[in-house]
């Protein structure tokens, strides 16, 4: 059913922007929107750890350009419902929370933007159901095929014990280690592993991309939810190779955008090589200086980007 309620967080205000909580995918939605009720929707789903928040310049930019800009709370994340199952963190279940956020509202059709976590929902809403997606952009993390294994496996084997994907499997392990210094979380530039959950008098500074108040946002919000909403997407990493069986092979056919930044880590292990041949009609964006929170790092880039695509595909 539901899941878990999700706890009150006081949001801050943004001209423009609205909230509500609508019933999609079988959970409580927070979601977050801007724009005229009749414009042409564009959902965005955010990625790790991130809220609506992270889409705060493109709410503007977008929602300024017409567009009916929605940015929901993924399912286990800040104002969103948060199921005790780990199981239903699975993929498919992010696949459908996008596609139920369209039926709550009664919208035939979207553009559907992803980056990081939120990538792969949005690649996999347009692959399996192209008739409810008008147009897909994946920012930092590209559509990847079907792994031929389950991953954690060839992570551990490839990667190393210490590696953030196979440290995070173990439950409890990560959350203690993300929670002990939510600030930290946010502004280290180092990867989240095992043997940075064990530095001591580590203090990094704030990101340039984000003022103190922004910063604020995320870290309060987390310090009320905790962390292991998110840690379960990253826990169905060998689940997802099974749910999505079914469609192994298959190809996204709908007008594709892929946005990265040059000086993203994550090209390292998650190339858009492997798209080749998956992605039928497809544009790809290198933002050069830019790393992995790429629509905060560069917002102007971006929103310039997305609205290119959004007339270039007639939306």
């Amino acid at each position: 059913m539901g899941g878990g309620a999700a706890a009150p967080i006081p949001w801050p205000e943004l001209p423009g922007v609205a909230h509500e909580t609508i019933h999609a995918g079988g959970i409580d939605v927070h979601l977050a929107s801007a724009g005229p009720a009749d414009g042409a929707p564009v959902l965005l789903l955010h990625g790790f750890p991130e809220l609506w928040f992270s889409w705060r310049h493109q709410l503007a930019a977008l929602g300024a350009a017409g567009y009916r800009v929605l940015a929901p709370d993924l399912r286990g994340v800040g104002g969103t419902a948060a199921p005790q199952n780990v199981d239903t963190y699975d993929l498919l279940h992010l696949t459908r929370d996008a596609i139920g956020v369209l039926d709550a509202l009664h919208l035939e059709q979207a553009v559907i933007v992803g980056h990081d976590w939120g990538a792969p929902p949005a690649w996999w809403a347009a692959a399996i159901h192209p008739k409810r997606v008008h147009a897909v952009a994946g920012l930092s993390v590209p559509f990847l095929p079907r792994a031929p294994a389950p991953p954690i496996s060839l992570m551990r084997e490839q990667l190393g014990e210490d590696f953030y994907f196979v440290h995070f499997q173990e439950p409890g392990v990560a959350e203690a280690m993300l929670m002990r210094d939510v600030r930290r979380t946010f502004t280290t530039t180092k990867q989240w592993s095992r043997s940075w959950g064990e530095q001591v008098g580590d203090d990094p500074p704030r990101p340039p991309f984000l003022t103190e108040d922004e910063l604020a946002v995320f870290v309060d919000a987390y310090t009320r939810t905790g962390f292991t909403g998110g840690l379960n997407w990253y826990r169905n990493l060998d689940r997802n190779q099974a749910v999505m069986a079914e469609w192994d092979g298959v190809h996204v056919t709908v007008p594709a955008l892929f946005v990265q930044g040059s000086r993203d880590p994550a090209r390292k292990f998650l190339p858009a090589s492997g798209m080749q041949g998956l992605v039928d009609d497809l544009r790809t964006e290198i933002i050069d200086g830019a790393g992995h929170w790429v629509q905060q790092e560069r917002p102007r880039e971006v929103n310039d980007i997305l609205l290119a695509f959004l007339k270039d595909v007639g939306w």
